[in-house]
């Protein structure tokens, strides 16, 4: 009975080796991510007792490499080869977080070291992050993706629904801190699995152009395609009401609802019912609606999460309120990110694909930073409320935006790429 329940259809992409072991490095990255997407901000949060300005930069530490490295790092991706920059990128978040808690057993621990290890991870998010994505189009061939995004979601589901479950055990037992060793030797597990992957790839013969030229191509290649600056526009302004909200809610679920730690953990797991529930009816979605519509429900999924989590009231409809914004983050975001990523993927030549990866990840952050910022300014200053509400409304208006841009709306099905003319 169960062995027919787990039997994969003939044509599944986890039927392919090389794939299987990509999908099972995200899945125990995703498991280990989830321990310090908590454990980081509640170090600074409860143990470090930071202000909602600090938890600002804190966040838009993560952001600033993403402004200062994308450019350069898109052309030095379409000059080597991707897969071993993922590899170290794995290795070296797995040092970076096991600083943390070395830091707070010789304690040296402030939050001047976590702004350290935020600016660290952005590094690392910034190179082997847009490596990892083209890894996947080498291994996965470009009408599946879509399909092998919505798996990598799935991946990263199942460690949402038990992560917080772990995060919150380790936490109880342990502490924030210390609970950011299991992360890191999850990552170093990682890394070994990705070091048996085998992938064909072929440089694309160098044009001899300067280091200059090449960027200002990618530039160039993004901006002509309509397309992609819809896209870069639109997901830019859904990461600036994120991250505003992102600022905001560990402190206003242990402030506001006075929920403990354990308890927020716990929570958690409905981010993970909500990219569960994504990732096995997203792909099914957007064949059905069109991977631009999906989009547009994606953010509307999100700004009505973060608005309705502005008006809760402490106590038990706090924590259900505080479940529901999870949930409806957890599914919206993974509706927003298997279309776009497939979409701006499926538009572009291989030859391009590194320098359009990390301009369009450079677009779509560029707010980010200035929306954590706004995040942390309003819940300082005005109120935690005020930031989520800005969160909860932007979202909502950006749904709509996206839906009356025809761009994004009339997107039924995957573009083919179109070659780059060189002069």
């Amino acid at each position: 009975m169960f062995s027919k329940f787990f039997t994969l259809a003939p044509g599944d992409l986890l039927r392919d080796a090389v794939y299987r072991r990509l999908w099972s490095s995200i899945l125990i990255s995703s498991l280990g991510g989830q321990i310090t997407m908590l454990a980081l901000p509640l170090t600074a949060a409860v143990l470090l007792n930071a202000s909602p300005t600090q938890m600002g930069t804190l966040q838009a530490m993560e952001i600033l490499p993403f402004v200062l490295f994308s450019l350069p790092a898109g052309v030095l991706l379409d000059r080597m080869r991707k897969l071993p920059v993922y590899i170290w990128g794995e290795t070296l978040l797995a040092v970076a977080v096991a600083t943390v808690p070395l830091a707070a057993w010789l304690g040296v621990l402030s939050m001047h070291w976590l702004y350290v290890v935020g600016f660290v991870l952005g590094c690392v998010y910034t190179v082997a992050g847009s490596a990892a994505q083209i890894v996947l189009t080498q291994v996965v061939p470009r009408e599946r993706l879509v399909e092998a995004h919505a798996k990598n979601a799935l991946a990263s589901s199942g460690a949402e629904v038990a992560g917080p479950g772990v995060a919150g055990a380790l936490i109880k037992l342990f502490g924030a801190p210390l609970a950011l060793a299991v992360d890191a030797l999850l990552l170093l597990v990682s890394a070994a699995i990705l070091r048996g992957i085998q992938v064909k790839e072929t440089l694309a013969t160098r044009s001899g152009q300067g280091f200059w030229t090449e960027l200002k191509a990618g530039l160039r290649f993004v901006g002509e395609r309509p397309l992609l600056v819809s896209l870069a526009t639109a997901t830019g302004g859904w990461q600036l009401f994120h991250n505003a909200a992102l600022v905001a809610q560990i402190l206003f679920a242990t402030r506001e609802l006075k929920l403990s730690p354990q308890t927020v953990g716990l929570s958690y797991i409905a981010l993970g019912a909500g990219t569960v529930l994504a990732s096995i009816f997203g792909h099914r979605i957007s064949r059905r609606i069109g991977p631009g519509p999906c989009l547009v429900l994606g953010y509307a999924a999100c700004g009505l999460g973060w608005g309705q989590l502005a008006l809760a009231p402490a106590g038990a409809a706090g924590v259900v309120s505080f479940c529901v914004m999870l949930f409806a983050f957890g599914f919206g975001a993974v509706l927003i990110f298997i279309n776009f990523l497939s979409l701006r993927q499926a538009v572009t030549p291989a030859p391009m694909l590194g320098r359009m990866t990390s301009t369009m990840r450079w677009l779509i952050l560029l707010p980010a930073g200035p929306g954590a910022l706004i995040g942390g300014w309003l819940g300082e200053h005005v109120g935690l409320r005020a930031a989520l509400g800005f969160a909860g409304a932007g979202g909502c208006l950006l749904a709509l935006w996206a839906w009356r841009n025809e761009v994004i709306r009339d997107v039924r099905e995957l573009p083919k790429p179109v070659e780059v003319v060189t002069a």
